[in-house]
């Protein structure tokens, strides 16, 4: 038998943290060869880390890249690892992977599918590598092979698929399988989104089986440059089963995933691949080095799962971990020292201040107070527990007017109190008096519910963020906004109101998802953190701005409309693109309890408001991305500022009969 210990990393990198990167990855080679790796995948892009933008650009940060690439390489003495940075070659840029092996740069890998879509924009930056081609590169006085390469390590063979490259029709695994290839690694930068990691999984134990190959996955871990949460969770795949698989959405800056292959086997899985020809390829597409692997013992490496992973609220999971790591990283990153958040008692701003908590939690958790307090740079003295901590991490304050209730003070107290966070309550009525009569005596007259309800919403909260602000400034903290998904969508939402903030931590998520959310987090809670019961007090509230009178009795589903409706329209129009007619026929067909008057009603109000209010989308705070129907201009969705506002496609809704 022929065994191969390999491995793969996860690894939470920062665009141009060149020392914490190259640290992270160092020590990802160092806890590999304790464990006997002989072979190591590390992550797309994770010298320079995947999020540079347009810096990728900076021959700089490629000067840069290559002077860490070059410190890494005697770090690999006896194994072989690869790693990811751009490369210029011949005018292009690339994204490519280098293979080290026994402390020198054996090659270089180039990406031949680029992604394009959703969150990615690699297009902007590289240039696709031509299937089959091979070149020369220089970096610095090195002249390294570069391209569609084969490694021959002693009679062994290793290929690469970069991300992409593995998600499309013409993959280069299906040439690499041909060509005799026993071990193919991929490295991914693969972004956190519901479910994905059951696809992944999918996709690299069906790699192993279709190729006939060990198939080891690494990705990236954490928030890495702002907006995008991703969860770890590599993958080794042989004989179309996963055979490990590291955790996800993990505190900790460096994972390692290992397991045993058996070259023999996938060897002969290879050979009886019906219809398949092994050849040797081209010569000058292998590039050979006398570097032997050990005969590696046989072990007993089986998928690593974890409790909450399978339970039957899992989606709820995911969600609590990857805003909870999202946040924890961003206050990290930005070195600042916790968060603010305005809370009035609504469901939004609970779930806001409960994922400050729970991300507290977590922390503490998985990687335990002292490496908490040392990663946050806080001083030890008198904190030994969760509470004591988050109360340094978090500020909620409440903020009332004259169109505050009682129950929604009473609520914000309580879920303070809950979750320890400190909690300081401000009466800012006579700033919104202030301003009312300062604006009524410029114009020369009252202002009146009836003629600017708009605008007398509007001031209240208005009024609220220079407080939340002056608190964030005072303390050295974040201010977190507190508008959701579904406020995004039509605007509904006042801009330097309750929108004001550093980071938006909930605007990729819908309301019902949330509401349902919180009650989950009131019954039962995440795995191994439980419930917050106090929570039950917002969900027992009606959702309502409280910016009119109290006798007007005002609601967000009366401002608005029934939220499943506004999800299901947003589902139908944003992500499935379908005109105000389609839009209608999809909806009397589900929603057989509301009228086609109101139906009509509800879409035309979306789609005008959806397209006025774009340029309120534009100015949201960064938001953290976790499913397909994010609306987030500079990351997903992509719509003009100005536009017809579909006035056409809406009078259609008058003058045809779906059916």
């Amino acid at each position: 038998m022929k065994l191969i210990h390999v491995g793969t990393a996860a690894l939470n990198q920062t665009p141009l943290d060149w020392d914490a990167n190259a640290a992270n990855i160092q020590r990802a080679i160092e806890i590999s060869r304790d464990r006997g790796v002989r072979l190591l995948c590390m992550p797309e892009m994770c010298i320079t880390g995947y999020g540079c933008e347009d810096a990728f650009l900076s021959p700089a940060v490629r000067r840069m890249a290559r002077r860490i690439l070059f410190e890494l390489a005697p770090h690999t003495r006896g194994m072989a690892v690869s790693v990811g940075l751009p490369v210029l070659h011949e005018g292009g840029l690339f994204n490519a992977c280098a293979f080290l092996v026994d402390g020198k740069v054996l090659g270089l890998v180039a990406k031949q599918q680029l992604a394009g879509d959703g969150l990615h924009y690699e297009t902007r930056w590289f240039k696709a590598w031509p299937t089959g081609k091979i070149g020369a590169a220089k970096l610095d006085d090195l002249e390294l092979p570069i391209g569609d390469l084969v490694f021959d390590l002693d009679g062994i063979r290793v290929a690469f698929e970069i991300c992409e490259d593995a998600w499309t029709a013409h993959r280069p695994g299906t040439s690499h399988s041909e060509r005799g290839v026993d071990l193919v690694l991929n490295s991914s930068a693969s972004h956190f989104a519901f479910g994905k990691q059951t696809v992944r999984r999918q996709l690299v134990a069906e790699s192993s089986r279709s190729l006939g190959v060990g198939y080891i996955y690494s990705n990236l871990l954490g928030n890495e440059a702002g907006r995008t949460i991703y969860d770890g969770g590599s993958l080794i795949g042989s004989e179309g089963k996963i055979i490990a698989e590291g955790k996800r959405l993990s505190f900790k800056p460096c994972l390692v995933t290992d397991a045993v292959v058996d070259i023999d086997i996938l060897r002969m899985q290879r050979a009886q691949l019906v219809g398949r020809q092994n050849s040797v390829g081209a010569p000058n597409r292998f590039v050979s080095t006398p570097f032997a692997f050990d005969n590696a013992k046989i072990d007993q490496t089986m998928t690593q799962t974890v409790d909450w992973e399978n339970s039957p609220q899992i989606e709820k999971e995911e969600f609590t971990r990857a805003i909870s790591l999202a946040l924890f990283d961003y206050m990290r990153k930005s070195a600042s020292k916790g968060y603010v958040v305005s809370l009035s008692g609504g469901a939004d701003s609970t779930a806001v201040a409960c994922l400050v908590r729970l991300m507290v939690d977590l922390a503490i958790t998985e990687l335990g107070m002292e490496t908490v307090l040392r990663t946050l740079g806080i001083d030890a003295t008198n904190i030994s527990n969760t509470r004591e901590l988050t109360e340094i991490l978090l500020t909620t304050v409440y903020q009332a007017t004259v169109n505050s209730s009682d129950e929604t003070q009473q609520t914000a107290q309580n879920v303070a109190k809950a979750i320890g966070a400190k909690h300081i309550e401000l009466d800012v009525d006579k700033l919104r008096q202030n301003y009312t009569r300062l604006i009524e005596q410029a114009i020369g007259r009252d202002l009146t519910w009836e003629n600017d309800d708009i605008a007398l919403q509007n001031i209240q909260a208005r009024v609220r963020a220079p407080s939340a602000w002056m608190l964030a400034n005072l303390e050295e903290k974040i201010l977190a906004a507190t508008s959701n998904r579904s406020e995004a969508a039509l605007g509904y939402a006042t801009m330097d109101g309750d929108t004001c903030g550093g980071i938006s931590p909930i605007a990729g998520i819908d309301k019902a998802f949330l509401r349902n959310w919180l009650i989950w987090l009131e019954r039962e809670g995440p795995s191994g953190v439980g419930k917050i019961e106090a929570v039950g007090c917002a969900n027992a509230l009606t959702p309502t701005a409280e910016l009119r009178p109290p006798d007007q009795s005002q609601t967000d589903e009366n401002d608005l409309m029934p939220y499943d409706v506004l999800d299901t329209i947003e589902d139908e129009a944003i992500g499935r693109k379908r005109s105000p007619v389609e839009t209608l026929q999809v909806l009397m067909s589900k929603f057989s309890r509301h009228s086609k008057h109101d139906l009509k009603t509800w879409i035309e109000r979306f789609f005008t408001l959806f397209s006025r209010n774009q340029w309120k989308r534009e100015r949201y705070a960064p938001a953290f991305h976790v499913d397909d129907k994010n609306l987030d201009p500079k990351t997903w969705c992509r719509f003009p500022i100005l536009s017809g506002g579909f006035r056409r496609e809406l009078r259609e809704i008058n003058t045809t009969n779906p059916t």
